[in-house]
């Protein structure tokens, strides 16, 4: 069986803004890793952790700018998909976390990226405070 995590944040930024935080390979590096994405159906990158030396590959899925975008995300014991949703209203931009993929028994993993995207939208903020 497999597991899906679900997260919903907001942002007091405008979408595009948003957009470009989670498709901008520079920007990208200040939040998530370091990067060569590049938000094109069928591209392939990698983003790196050296820290901890991780390597996660990914291929680009959708690209429907500025309201999804969705990419695997594969490394170590993680074979998943990330898509993000975006939607603004009245000032606000929502920001939906969907990564799909992860194994029911796996439970390590799955609570390993539910905390470590919480971390990383923290990141995310500071970033979108400077942008």
């Amino acid at each position: 069986m497999m597991a899906d995590l679900l997260l919903d944040f907001q942002f007091k930024s405008p979408i595009n803004k948003v957009w470009d935080a989670l498709t901008n390979s520079d920007t990208l590096a200040q939040w998530v890793m370091v990067n060569n994405f590049k938000p094109i159906v069928g591209y392939k990158c990698q983003f790196r952790n050296v820290e901890i030396d991780l390597i996660v590959d990914s291929e680009v899925l959708v690209v429907d700018k500025p309201y999804k975008l969705s990419y695997t995300w594969v490394g170590g014991p993680i074979d998943t998909i990330v898509t993000w949703t975006l939607k603004e209203e009245n000032g606000t931009t929502y920001l939906h976390l969907e990564q799909t993929g992860f194994e029911t028994e796996d439970v390590q993993a799955f609570n390993g990226a539910k905390y470590g995207w919480a971390f990383k939208i923290e990141e995310l903020k500071k970033v979108l405070e400077e942008m």
